[in-house]
């Protein structure tokens, strides 16, 4: 009884060990892919398949999973590359590669290190475009340069089930003795553009000084100008209100005297009178500046006439 016993229970021990060795196995046979990646699948040495995102089985023993595969894009930044120009500057040029898996059969089975090999391809297509240019061109061509070789990398990953979506490079660095020379013709750059700078601003400051000039000298003489007009126009009418003035009294005068004619004439006076009349003016133009009068015979005659009876006046006092 203890030996049967004992062999149910080796038996027992047996079975549940082949039962977890099989669940294991089965365990092991089940496999989640998960987003955005692939598993290249053998079966005996050789392909068998691709498995995409989702729950796979696999046949124990026989299949194995032949490369785990990242689908996302990837960035891989390579160290700097000693490249020659066309005019034989040697510099050092690193480069920054976007690449993408889109094959995961291809890429598992297409190159032995897919990694190493875009490194190489990139380095010996840099110098084949850089060889072709000279210092100055590669300095500025910098886009011109990642098209290219974006161009012949994908062209030539294309077999090996990859696609690079970008090359990029990242840093140009010349040597030392160029970079001190490019540092000087910069410098004497901006101090020339400096100079330029300061003379177009003074140019524009004296510009604008001498309009500022004939403004003001335009706006004197305008303002002489209106002076004269106005003082031109004050000195008109004064010498027309003088000449209406010397108008009117002369006026006055006349016919003052035409008055004074009408008068006489309506009085009637005599000979006697008229001659007393002509003594009297006559007096009057002694008393000018004149040195020399000549009395007319008729005003003398009077004047003897008067003097007669100047006397007979004193005789009769």
């Amino acid at each position: 009884m203890q030996l049967e016993t004992v062999t149910d229970f080796g038996a027992i021990t047996a079975l549940i060990v082949v039962l977890i060795i099989l669940l294991a196995i089965i365990i092991s046979c089940i496999k989640i892919v998960p987003q955005a990646h692939a598993m290249v699948i053998e079966r005996l040495g050789g392909y068998l398949t691709t498995w995409s995102v989702g729950l796979h089985f696999k046949a124990p023993f026989i299949d194995r999973i032949a490369r785990r595969v990242n689908l996302k894009e990837q960035v891989v930044d390579f160290p700097p590359q000693p490249v020659i120009t066309k005019d034989n500057v040697t510099m050092q040029i690193d480069t920054v590669v976007y690449f993408q898996i889109t094959d995961p059969k291809l890429y598992a089975y297409g190159v032995e290190n897919p990694i190493m090999a875009i490194e190489n391809l990139t380095a010996t297509t840099l110098r084949n475009i850089i060889g072709d240019l000279e210092l100055d061109e590669t300095l500025t061509s910098r886009e011109t340069i990642n098209t290219k070789m974006r161009a012949t990398l994908d062209v030539a990953t294309d077999p090996w089930g990859i696609k690079v979506n970008r090359v990029e490079l990242k840093n140009i660095i010349p040597p030392k003795a160029i970079q001190d020379a490019m540092e000087k013709q910069m410098k004497a750059e901006r101090e020339r553009r400096e100079a330029i700078l300061r003379a177009e601003g003074e140019k524009k400051s004296t510009i604008l000084v001498a309009e500022g000039n004939k403004e003001s000298a335009i706006l004197d003489a305008e303002a002489e100008k209106q002076a004269a007009i106005l003082r031109a126009e004050a000195k008109r009418e004064a010498t027309v209100k003088e000449a209406e003035g010397q108008a009117e009294a002369i006026l006055k005068i006349q016919q003052a005297n035409a008055d004074g004619l009408r008068m006489l004439k309506e009085a009637a006076p005599d000979s006697a009178v008229l001659q007393i009349k002509s003594l009297e003016a006559f007096a009057k133009a002694a008393d000018g500046k004149a040195t020399k009068i000549i009395i007319p015979s008729e005003i003398q005659g009077m004047a003897g006439l008067a003097k007669s009876l100047v006397e007979v006046a004193k005789e009769n006092s």
